[in-house]
């Protein structure tokens, strides 16, 4: 039985076995309906819904899953992906969580199961499991990226209902009780969070519960707005109120938002299927060009085309990957201090580990120590000194070592095809070999392989002792000119099977992948610190409004200002926090030193001006008229960059979602076929300078 054949029934048994397994549960189910369902559901209908039946399977699995180790953590991860989005209640969340696991992981699997039933080679179902490691969490992105859009919509539609009932009666708690009646359910259930932490007894504890768990920035800064009018009441300016202006701002951000989504998701619609594809031609293909072109057998079991084949499979997982990184959505949706422990810290904890990170770490006092110390921090990573470091030695480590296996297992399977790979008797560029031709050429490769044992495999043989081995072992009916020809093909079997080792060039480009693998994070950082600067606008940008709603409060001051700030930060947390301990020991000191701990232009401007604000000039003075025309600058600056951004994004899209096509194409049939015709001219060449 072959292994396609294995894998089938595989396929075939755990659909069956499905099937029964739901039988049985629904049986059994029935059978205790008495117990579980009271008399007035079952005349209802309730008790013998299909819908009932699949929530009650749904939820005895998730108590399943919770007793088995490695499936309770993937599990509770979904969990917790699902409701930082969504704050489901209990049994909800529970449904929600087995339903996306059931959809993923049951679609992975059997799609992995036919794509490795069509062509079940060892290297093929590794790279296939790795890509469905990769593809797995992009997928549970998209399904949170629809729930966040979902979200943004019907956060538009809920300012809309606050702002008609804020109008009508000009309480803030009750327009947002009213507003949740009639807005969406998903926002529903965030604004009534919001309602009851603002009537509650402690409303400053229980909205820094939601800051916390809040799936976005708009409904953090609509909460914390909200409690800013309840405590320090409306005011009017520009014959509109404060809270309304707020409203508005929140509004225009939003919609700014899904117009941005919309236009990518628009301008890249498609481009994963076409870069998915060339994963299921890819053997057609092979066997196309093997079936027409005998001499590409040579290029597909050599060296060079199994080099090209992982590449391809490599190129088209990294642009699947790269379009799903350029479709998301969470450039602005860093959350600092939610990280849980990494691997590089509990590898820094064995003595060795962190003595080796210590030693290839830059000394303190160097300008590469202060360098990287600045990069951690405008990245806004919490990766310390040495767990970066630990980092890049893991990786050099892996990277070195997979090149190095990668090479020897080349040379290895070299020169196991040199051993018995067919040969024929005589090389052609089209056709393809009978069962006759095919069985003779299998007879002369064995062959080759007993004369090249009897010559001990050493290349130092020459030509005559090949032949004369020939002669005397197996050359009944051969002529001269034919055991020639035997021996020069023995003598290049040796040779080449001589040089299958492993070189020193091969050491040097494994040294080589690994130091980019050791570059590699420090790459990452910088990618990161210039993707965290248009956050860290989004923050100070948020920080206005919070100012301009304060600046006119009577009993306001800097210190209440970073107060405020503190409950709405999230990057600059840390270094807001740090101010306001110092700030009983002097003000100036204290944000002087504020303004030396963030590197971000926009956020110094800010704090030079509360710096000014601290004994000479008042508050609202401050940030007056200047303070608007920032706000404004601010969101037509983010706009264009939005624009900008969209635009080399759909560019780079459209680029690499065809490249895996053109790889597959170019790189594994059209340049090898060009190739190996060349080759097939020139011995059709010299056969006829013979003639």
């Amino acid at each position: 039985m072959t292994t396609r054949q294995i894998l089938f029934g595989v396929l075939l048994f755990s659909l069956l076995a499905c099937a029964l397994i739901y039988a049985v549960h629904l049986w059994l189910t029935r059978r205790s309906r008495g117990v579980y369902v009271p008399l007035q559901d079952i005349s209802r209908g309730e008790g013998r819904s299909v819908r009932n039946l699949y929530r009650q399977w749904l939820q005895l699995a998730y108590r399943f899953c919770l007793h088995v180790p490695l499936v309770k953590g993937y599990v509770m991860r979904l969990r917790q992906r699902i409701s930082v989005v969504h704050p489901y209640d209990e049994i909800s969340l529970r449904l929600e969580t087995m339903k996306l696991a059931a959809v993923i992981t049951g679609t992975m699997g059997i799609t992995a199961l036919l794509l490795i039933w069509s062509n079940p080679t060892i290297g093929f179902i590794v790279l296939i499991m790795l890509a469905c490691i990769v593809i797995h969490d992009l997928l549970i992105e998209m399904y949170v990226n629809r729930l966040e859009r979902k979200l943004l919509i019907q956060s538009v539609e809920l300012f809309s209902q606050v702002r008609h009932h804020y109008q009508q009666h000009g309480m803030v708690d009750e327009a947002i009780y009213e507003g949740a009646e009639s807005a969406g359910p998903e926002i529903a259930l965030h604004t009534h969070r919001i309602y009851h932490a603002l009537v509650s007894k402690d409303p400053e504890e229980e909205l820094e519960k939601y800051y916390e768990s809040a799936p976005n920035r708009y409904l953090k800064a609509f909460a914390g707005i909200s409690r800013l009018v309840m405590e320090f009441g409306d005011y009017a300016r520009k014959k509109s109120s404060i809270y309304l202006l707020g409203l508005s701002g929140l509004t225009r951000e939003i919609q700014l938002e899904i117009l941005r989504r919309d236009k990518l998701d628009y301008l890249l619609k498609g481009l994963n299927v076409i870069a998915l594809a060339p994963v299921f031609f890819a053997k057609p293909i092979e066997r196309w060009a093997r079936g027409n072109f005998p001499a590409m057998d040579q290029f597909y079991t050599s060296k060079l085309g199994f080099i090209t084949k992982i590449s391809i499979y490599v190129i088209i997982v990294v642009a699947y990957v790269l379009l799903q990184k350029l479709q998301q959505h969470r450039e602005t949706d860093y959350r600092a201090g939610l990280d849980k422990p990494s691997w590089e810290e509990r590898l820094c904890r064995i003595p060795m580990v962190r003595n080796l990170a210590l030693i290839m770490a830059p000394r303190q006092g160097t300008p590469a120590f202060a360098r990287l110390l600045r990069l951690l921090r405008e990245s806004n990573t919490r990766l310390k000194l040495e767990w970066f470091v630990v980092r890049r030695l893991t990786l050099f480590t892996l990277a070195f070592a997979l090149s190095l296996s990668t090479a020897v297992f080349l040379h290895v399977q070299a020169r196991h095809q040199l051993l018995y790979a067919p040969v024929p008797e005589q090389q052609s560029l089209f056709g393809q070999m009978n069962e006759v031709q095919l069985q003779a050429a299998k007879r002369r490769a064995e062959q080759d392989r007993q004369w090249m044992e009897q010559l001990g495999m050493s290349p130092a043989v020459d030509q005559g002792q090949a032949e004369k081995l020939i002669e005397e072992n197996g050359a009944q009916g051969m002529t001269q000119e034919q055991i020639k020809a035997a021996a020069d093909r023995v003598l290049e079997k040796l040779r080449q099977f001589d040089g299958e080792y492993l070189k020193w060039w091969e050491l040097v480009l494994a040294i080589a992948a690994g130091l980019i693998a050791y570059a590699f994070p420090l790459w990452m950082l910088y990618f990161h610190r210039k993707v965290r600067n248009m956050e860290m606008r989004h923050e100070v940008y948020q920080f206005m409004t919070v100012i301009s709603i304060l600046r006119g409060m009577e009993r306001i001051s800097v210190e209440g200002i970073l107060e405020w700030l503190n409950r709405f930060a999230v990057i600059f947390k840390v270094p807001i926090q740090k101010c306001l301990l110092h700030y009983e020991h002097g003000a100036q000191l204290a944000l002087t030193e504020l303004k030396e701990d963030v590197w971000f232009p926009d956020f110094q401007r800010l704090v030079d001006k509360l710096l000014l604000a601290v004994d000479k000039v008042p508050i609202r003075e401050v940030f007056d008229e200047d303070l608007d025309g920032e706000m404004a600058f601010s969101f037509e600056q983010r706009r264009q960059e939005y624009e900008a951004l969209i635009d080399t994004k759909a560019g780079w899209g459209r680029m690499i979602g065809f490249a895996p096509m053109y790889a597959l194409i170019f790189l594994y049939l059209v340049i090898p076929l060009i190739g190996m015709s060349f080759t097939q001219m020139s011995i059709y060449y010299e056969q006829i300078q013979r003639l």
